[in-house]
């Protein structure tokens, strides 16, 4: 099975203008994430930007690029775009595409891994990963998306908030009684899947939560949700990368 790797990177970011580009202890943060990627097992790996900026960088430090239209609403959008342009310059053909988050520079490969092996199920259309939420505070941060999942990992349900509700207990007596998962923003499609779903609008529940997941849910697309025990963090502000970098250094002395 042939899987392609895509990493989104947008630099006009709300929070974070430039983001892809900013320094870490050295190296871009589209450097670092590209790196972490490549130590996994996928069969190629490109970033799909459509600036300029990011490409140059990129292609500066050996990696392979992509450049896509500016008017992407999503990173899946993006990566359909890319797929497509990649298939059609190298002649290859991807049996599934993984869309790698560009805002985690430590990303773990085992977790791509373990993503691209949910496609060796027959019936997996489209996976994601989740880990296991144990804190109140995530659990009240309408940031960090909790998942419900059946007794076949596959997702019910994404929500900013904390679902199930557990009935007769406050928030600490219910993070002990039942297993809640928050979502890892990873995500792999198989190929005719991921043009299925760029084709679909924007669906009630999705606009409701602002979730695009739910917009595959709501059309009867199946989510393949495992579990992933390994800790990410995604650097969403330059709060969130001068915490980032003290960890590093810290770890490091």
């Amino acid at each position: 099975m042939k899987i392609l790797g895509l990493i989104p990177a947008r630099y006009a970011s709300t929070r974070f203008p430039g983001k892809p580009l900013v320094d870490i202890l050295g190296k871009s943060m589209i450097q670092r994430v590209y790196e972490q990627a490549s130590q996994s097992r996928l069969q190629g790996l490109y970033v799909a930007t459509d600036d300029q900026r990011i490409a140059g960088a990129v292609l500066a430090f050996g990696g392979r690029v992509v450049l896509t239209s500016d008017a992407h609403p999503t990173g899946t959008d993006r990566c359909r775009e890319a797929a497509q342009k990649i298939e059609e310059s190298t002649g290859e053909r991807f049996d599934a595409v993984i869309n790698i988050q560009g805002d985690e520079p430590y990303i773990h490969p085992e977790q791509i891994d373990l993503l691209a092996s949910a496609f060796e199920r027959p019936g997996t259309e489209i996976a994601t990963l989740v880990k296991h939420l144990r804190s109140a505070a995530d659990a009240e941060n309408p940031g960090i998306i909790k998942v419900v999942r059946n007794l076949q990992e596959q997702a019910l349900y994404f929500s900013r908030n904390l679902v199930p509700h557990y009935r007769g207990t406050d928030l600490e007596e219910a993070l002990l009684l039942h297993k809640y998962f928050k979502h890892i923003g990873m995500y792999g499609y198989r190929r005719d899947t991921l043009e299925r779903i760029a084709a679909l609008p924007q669906s009630p529940l999705e606009k409701a939560e602002s979730l695009e997941q739910l917009r595959w849910l709501e059309n009867g697309i199946p989510i393949l949700a495992l579990e992933t025990h390994q800790q990410s963090r995604s650097v969403d502000t330059p709060a969130d990368l001068e915490i980032l970098i003290r960890e590093q250094q810290h770890g490091n002395s």
